[in-house]
């Protein structure tokens, strides 16, 4: 759908009311809306909200971005929050990553591509995201009273986290890495919250602020931080 030049994604469920909401990082609109609700009615619900989303989405365009990453000795990387400098290493025995004190060495071949660089260094995330995930997502099942099917890792382009109720699969943005671990643990609670609340009702933010009582200041944290450009897997 679009409204005043603002495209829209509508999706219909089982709900009651309709919600609308403008998503991290990109600034993505989405508008659910129950079972048998009209195009029109959709419409004239967006159409009262187009001075506020317009407001939310520049607020994302606004937002500061990282350049494009070269993979090069002096760049800024970033692991659970905090900044290294990259100093790149050429060795014919494979590549390497090691975090010294404020560096993050990076080793490898030396005609190595940008692009294998980048492969690597993202498949190096992955393995750091997958260690802590684990123990943050046994924690809260155990408190929380569900079970995930399983808990993935992807790159994506407008979501820290998301869930299917039915499969009961969670999915975590891989750019999560580079964010403190609260801000992890936070996406963490939020999706295994979905497993019982398919939608941010009342319930679900009575079940959030029960479990993490400050997650509206992550939340915040976590979006106020620069972004990478990156492809969706």
């Amino acid at each position: 759908m679009n409204v005043s030049g603002i495209e829209i994604e509508v999706v219909k469920k089982d709900i009651k009311n309709m919600h609308l909401n403008v998503m991290p990082p990109s600034g993505k609109v989405r508008i659910s809306a129950p079972y048998g609700t009209s195009d029109d009615a959709i419409n004239l619900f967006a159409v009262k909200k187009v001075s506020w989303i317009k407001k939310q989405v520049e607020k994302f365009k606004s937002q500061e971005r990282q350049t494009e990453r070269e993979y090069i000795t002096g760049e800024s990387h970033y692991l659970w929050g905090r900044r290294y400098k990259m100093e790149v290493r050429y060795s014919n025995k494979g590549n390497n990553i090691e975090i010294k004190g404020n560096k993050m060495i990076l080793t490898v071949r030396e005609k190595s591509t940008q692009q294998q660089r980048e492969n690597y260094v993202n498949e190096w995330y992955r393995s750091e995201l997958k260690s802590k995930l684990p123990a943050l997502v046994d924690k809260w099942e155990q408190i929380i009273g569900v079970k995930a099917s399983s808990v993935g890792v992807k790159n994506m382009r407008t979501r820290w986290g998301t869930c299917n109720p039915e499969t009961k699969r969670i999915l975590v943005n891989l750019q999560l890495a580079k964010k403190p671990v609260k801000c992890l643990e936070y996406i963490v609670i939020h999706e295994l919250v979905h497993l019982r609340e398919k939608n941010h009702t009342k319930a679900f933010i009575e079940q959030m602020d029960s479990y993490m009582p400050d997650w509206r200041v992550v939340k915040d944290e976590l979006n106020s931080f620069i972004m990478d450009r990156y492809l969706e897997e």
